[in-house]
């Protein structure tokens, strides 16, 4: 029976090369290092395997002295799988070298403690910037290291190779992509960051031939062709060491032949070299030099590309795996071909990994499918717009206060007729204080734990107070609870659903302000200014998430016809007021096409006003304010209080 002590089976290579020991050796045993926070997402794992009794996970720290484990939690063991690192260029170098360096040496030590072979995954990567072959004989040969990621790769072997009474074995991947028989990969790496520019020469007639630059050669492998390899190479020749393997492709291909592999599956045109290396590599050269660099790193970041990569696009290693290749085709293993499977890990990374598809329109509306959470919803300019989302096929969340009126418009709201050719939206009404936040954080669980995801947030939940400001000296709590709903409501709001919309890379948040925020009219001091700060939180807030596509749109309602200005007499048969369904309608806009602002005529000319001629604008609204005086809800009379709620 041999027994196996395993770091990183839980990643994306490591998952496969467990999986694989476990199936090629029925009587094998495994340990496997887990961290304590990862134990349980582990345990899941190889339940689902069906792996039984014959992993044990052990609780452990890559780069703590003897790995944190406890000596009488592992039994002996006849090999150390190495396979913990990070692989990731974008990470920062201090955790690189701690993932890297520190933990190879760690689990080495790990290894020699009890007499193991050592069976080290480095990489292509340890190649550095050398130009020409390398093959499994080479490892230091004068090469330099275009980012933290080859260099610790590089060191990490360099602790093995030199470790004092280690037996080893050295496997080296040249550049890994999802499975071959599924696509399947775990997160956007390598090639794939190009994917979403290649996908816009779809667009194009697909008869065309492209110039393409030479940007040198790429090998690429399969990640279930690595493991199977690997684990069939641990078995070769069990006690020798000092082994180097290259899990590499014997034919590399150029940049313009993996695009002509991919184009098929989304139809686009053929490439073909035109632009040689010769004249790109000076190109890229400079690019990675000075004010250069730093506006090429910009450009890459709002691309979601991260500037390491970069560095790596035109490395000349010609990385050579021919005596690898001969001994697995002894043992009936070979390298796939990219061409066959290409298109399978293109529809993969559409389905599941596209950093755009969250933000893919249905082709029968907009709105069709989309999850949309409207404050104030039971009533008003909420209602009106919740009722024309679901028209549109959108699926609507309506949040307020009063749980009645919830339901009576959500069972209202449920009975909508959808648009032709659209499938009906639904309406699921949710009771939720906003001004308090332990219960907006409670909203943001339970809507994305029920409903996976939001596309849209419409903040409209509002309170509105007419009064002076000298009328108001001894009322600061209105100013409060103005605030309280219409700021600090909608940013609880905001803060509890804006990290979920970045990490979907797809998010838009409406604001139903007010013309107030323009006109700046006597009387509202207090909700004005509620709404000008919600408005300024959102500008800010939007220019830091553009390259996260999260967007914010403000829509500056006139007066409408809803119960928050009943309260005021002076708009009894307001002949200006708007409609609830065409101040909705605003809204929807705001919803479906995303404009900054939403303005109407009259705000446009007040806020021209103050900025041309804001003299005469003040002298207009003072005139407004003495013709105009407080309402009887202002002055403690009897009608219907002061303020009110959307």
């Amino acid at each position: 029976m041999t027994s196996y002590f395993i770091t990183g089976g839980s990643g994306f290579i490591g998952r496969r090369v467990l999986e694989r020991l476990l199936t090629v050796s029925p009587d094998a045993t495994i340990h496997a290092l887990v961290r304590e926070s990862s134990r349980a997402a582990f345990v899941a794992m190889i339940d689902e395997l069906g792996a039984g009794d014959r992993v044990t996970p052990v609780t452990g720290d890559l780069t703590a002295p003897g790995l944190g484990v406890d000596p009488a939690a592992v039994p002996a063991i006849d090999h150390v799988v190495h396979l913990a690192a990070i692989y990731d260029m974008a990470a920062d170098a201090d955790s690189q070298r701690a993932a890297n360096v520190v933990g190879t040496s760690r689990a080495a030590d790990f290894a020699i403690a009890h007499d193991a072979l050592f069976h080290h995954v480095s990489s292509i990567a340890v190649a550095g910037d050398h130009r020409g072959r390398f093959t499994e004989l080479d490892f230091e040969v004068g090469q330099g290291f275009p980012t933290p990621y080859h260099r610790t790769k590089f060191e990490a072997e360099r602790v093995v190779r030199e470790r004092q009474g280690l037996r080893w074995r050295v496997y080296r991947p040249s550049i890994v992509v999802g499975d071959s028989r599924t696509g399947e990969m775990d997160k956007i790496d390598g090639p794939y960051y190009f994917f979403g520019h290649l996908r816009q020469l779809g667009r194009l007639p697909s008869m065309l031939r492209l110039p393409m630059p030479d940007l040198g050669t790429l090998n690429i492998v399969p990640v279930d062709y690595v493991a199977e390899a690997m684990v069939a190479l641990i078995a070769v020749n069990p006690t020798r060491s000092g082994l180097v393997f290259h899990l590499g492709d014997p034919q590399s291909m150029s940049t313009t032949e993996l695009y002509n592999s991919l184009a098929p599956a989304f139809d686009a045109p053929r490439g073909f070299d035109a632009i040689p290396r010769a004249a790109i590599e000076p190109v890229m050269a400079l690019s990675g030099m000075g004010i250069a660099r730093v506006a090429r790193d910009l450009v890459a970041a709002q691309q979601g590309i991260p500037g390491a990569l970069l560095d790596a696009v035109t490395v000349p290693v010609d990385f050579r795996s021919d005596t690898t290749v001969a001994v697995l085709h002894d043992l009936g293993i070979t390298v796939p071909d990219f061409a066959e499977y290409a298109p399978r890990l293109w529809r993969y990374w559409a389905r599941h990994l596209d950093r755009s598809r969250n933000r893919r329109l249905d082709p029968r509306g907009p709105l069709v499918g989309k999850n949309i959470l409207i404050t104030g919803g039971s009533s008003g300019i909420g209602k009106a717009t919740a009722r024309m989302c679901v028209a549109r096929g959108a699926n609507v969340f309506i949040v307020a206060r009063n749980g009645d009126e919830l339901d009576s418009a959500a069972a209202e709201l449920n009975s909508t007729t959808s648009k032709k050719g659209i499938p009906p939206g639904h309406v699921t009404a949710y009771q939720c204080d906003i001004t308090d936040e332990e219960s907006v954080n409670a909203l943001v669980k339970s809507v994305l734990a029920e409903h996976g995801h939001v596309d849209v947030l419409v903040n409209n939940a509002g309170r509105s107070i007419r009064r002076a400001t000298l009328t108001s000296v001894n009322r600061s709590h209105d100013y409060h609870r103005v605030m309280a709903v219409n700021y600090f409501g909608a940013v609880n709001l905001v803060l509890g659903l804006l990290p979920h919309m970045v990490d979907r890379q797809s998010g838009h948040v409406v604001n139903v302000t007010s013309i107030a925020v323009q006109s700046r009219g006597p009387r509202f001091g207090a909700y004005a200014a509620s709404k000008a700060a919600l408005e300024a939180f959102s500008d800010v807030t939007g220019t830091e998430t553009l390259s996260d596509h999260v967007t914010f749109t403000n829509v500056r309602l006139p007066l409408v016809k809803t119960r928050m200005i009943a309260p005021t007499e002076a708009y009894d048969n307001q002949p200006g007021a708007w409609h609830v369904d065409r101040a909705a309608a605003r809204v929807l806009h705001a919803i479906i096409d995303r404009p900054k602002r939403v303005d109407s005529v009259v705000g446009i000319v007040a806020e021209l006003g103050h900025r041309v001629t804001p003299r005469l604008t003040t002298r207009i609204l003072h005139q407004e304010y003495l013709v105009f005086g407080e309402s009887a809800a202002a002055l403690g009379r009897t009608r219907a209080g002061d303020e009110n709620d959307t």
